[in-house]
C-alpha cells in the first residue's frame, strides 16, 4: 500500500499565473522608503508620494488593492502630501503612522 504526501502533489490552482498582489505591508514599506530617502527634501517626497498614489489607484481599479488598504493608504498620503516641513519629519518619525490599520488619529 503506498503512501502519498499531500504537499508533493501539485495544487489544483496555479500561483504561477495569478498576478502579482503587494499586501498592506510592502505598500506601507514602499511608502515609508520612499519618504524617507527624501526626509530632507519635502517636496520631492510629496511628489514621489503622489505618483505612488497614482500607483495604487490603479492598483485598485484592477481590484489588486481592497478599498480599506487603499483608503489607508491615501489618509496617509493626504497627511504627507498637505504637511510643511516640521509637520513631514514629525509623520516621518510617528511610528504609528505607519503600522497597518492606522486610522489617522494622533500626530
Amino acid at each position: 500500500m503506498g503512501w502519498k504526501w499531500r504537499f508533493w502533489q501539485k495544487s489544483s490552482s496555479d500561483i504561477g499565473n495569478e498576478p502579482h498582489i503587494l499586501g498592506t505591508r510592502i505598500w506601507l514599506q514602499e511608502l515609508r522608503e520612499l519618504c524617507e530617502r527624501c526626509f530632507d527634501n519635502r517636496e520631492e517626497g510629496q511628489r514621489l508620494v503622489r505618483e505612488l498614489q497614482v500607483e495604487w489607484g490603479d492598483a485598485w481599479k484592477r481590484m489588486e488593492v481592497e478599498g480599506s488598504l487603499k483608503q489607508g493608504l491615501d489618509r496617509r498620503a493626504l497627511r504627507l502630501i498637505r504637511a510643511n516641513d516640521s509637520e513631514w519629519s514629525e509623520w516621518l518619525d510617528n511610528e504609528r503612522f505607519w503600522m497597518p490599520g492606522w486610522k489617522g488619529e494622533g500626530s
